[in-house]
């Protein structure tokens, strides 16, 4: 009998605490869409959901050592990437990256918590922007995210927000998906994605969800990306999948009671 080999992805992200954003969503849903899961912390959170109460950030070569460990032993078909704090955290996993030649890497800009604590210190943007964005396959800011690493405004509707994501497009990613749900004056029942590359655009609609428990919905969706890509799903496809699995994902988080803040999204929605 000849075995199918495992597709695997790997997160590189900081650790939450109270389990709905972070390395530990990130793994839940790997888990959940049939991809085994491989990590690298960046960064320990002290984290409910109601406040990031302290965060201390993993050194550079304790980060790097994680990595090269990781990829010395195991095939990763998919990364990750989110919560990099610090310019050296960046720098290091950028030289790795492109020492092993790593392809569909999918970049979420992790700078805002749910709850609003700041999550990436300024001196990091440039880092992010010089050493990253060229490498990802894919980049997922939403719309304040989006405006900090162009430093302008946020857009304010539908064709600034395409504007912007031909701005981020031409700094080096192969592809750009920009999420409306921050879109000022947006209809109450949608809230549309824009997929951006240099060949194709597409907006994904979807209705807009009446819940608070919305803690780690863009570590989820990336992390959904990026097990797509682990499949062998081509971007356009991947992004589709991953954007109907986290839309049910919170349609169903009001079945969780979890935190007396913002509450995580259900990643295994379809198990329990």
């Amino acid at each position: 009998m000849t075995q199918t080999r495992t597709p695997i992805a790997l997160t590189i992200a900081g650790s939450d605490s109270g389990g709905g954003a972070g390395i530990q969503a990130d793994l839940k849903a790997f888990s959940a869409l049939g991809v085994f899961g491989t990590s690298v912390i960046t960064a320990l959170t002290a984290q409910n959901t109601r406040e990031v109460r302290a965060i201390h950030d993993v050194p550079a070569a304790f980060i790097a050592d994680q990595l090269n460990t990781v990829l010395d032993d195991i095939q990763v078909d998919a990364v990750k990437i989110g919560m990099l704090s610090r310019p050296e955290t960046i720098t290091t996993i950028a030289a790795i990256l492109r020492q092993r030649g790593l392809n569909n890497i999918v970049l979420d800009p992790v700078m805002v918590a749910k709850s609003g604590d700041k999550l990436l210190a300024d001196e990091s943007v440039d880092a992010l922007r010089r050493e990253l964005l060229p490498l990802a396959t894919l980049i997922t800011p939403n719309l304040p995210e989006a405006a900090v690493l162009l430093a302008c405004k946020e857009a304010g509707d539908t064709e600034e927000m395409q504007a912007q994501a031909a701005q981020l497009l031409a700094l080096g990613p192969q592809a750009v998906l920009v999420k409306g749900g921050h879109l000022a004056g947006s209809a109450s029942d949608d809230s549309a994605d824009l997929l951006l590359s240099a060949d194709a655009t597409h907006w994904l609609p979807a209705r807009r969800i009446a819940t608070a428990n919305t803690h780690g919905t863009g570590c989820t969706l990336s992390s959904a990306i990026a097990a797509g890509l682990a499949k062998g799903l081509d971007v356009q496809t991947a992004v589709t999948e991953a954007k109907t699995y986290i839309t049910a994902a919170i349609a169903a988080a009001d079945r969780l009671q979890v935190g007396s803040g913002h509450g995580p999204t259900h990643h295994f929605h379809a198990w329990w």
